[in-house]
């Protein structure tokens, strides 16, 4: 079974949404809204806010993709607005060949395109706003 919670912050007022609806996919996402919620210079933070479309490759229709983080955060150099997608490490490097097509590899070659697909719109979307988009992973969380 999947990992399911949901995420009651402790600053609210930095939700930008409903703050009674956040939920966590992953204990990794669980640990980004943590962040989020406690460290004093994100400005807003949400979680599955924004609606993507995106083209999916594997059957050539319109889907939506909704990225895990929209953080804003204040430093010297001014104000800034990531967009932001938690994934094992594993996930955001192409698969390598197989000689043998096992069904985990097969399902690892459509999870490599699927992403790429959401990941393209996610660049494109964020580069009309003058967003930065971010993929981080285990690594990143320190774990």
């Amino acid at each position: 079974m999947a990992y399911r919670s949901v995420y009651n912050p402790k600053n609210p007022q930095k939700y930008a949404g409903d703050a009674s609806k956040i939920v966590c996919r992953s204990l990794w996402e669980r640990n980004v809204c943590k962040f989020c919620d406690e460290t004093p210079h994100i400005i807003k933070w949400s979680s599955e806010e924004i609606a993507i479309p995106y083209v999916n490759p594997i059957d050539k229709k319109v889907h939506t993709y909704y990225p895990d983080f929209l953080v804003q955060f204040k430093n010297n150099s001014g104000t800034h607005n990531w967009m932001i997608e938690v994934k094992p490490k594993k996930q955001t490097r192409e698969p390598e060949q197989q000689k043998r097509k096992t069904k985990k590899y097969i399902n690892e070659v459509v999870t490599w395109g699927v992403n790429q697909a959401k990941w393209k719109a996610a660049n494109e979307y964020c580069l009309d706003r003058g967003w930065e988009f971010k993929i981080i992973t285990e690594e990143h969380l320190g774990l």
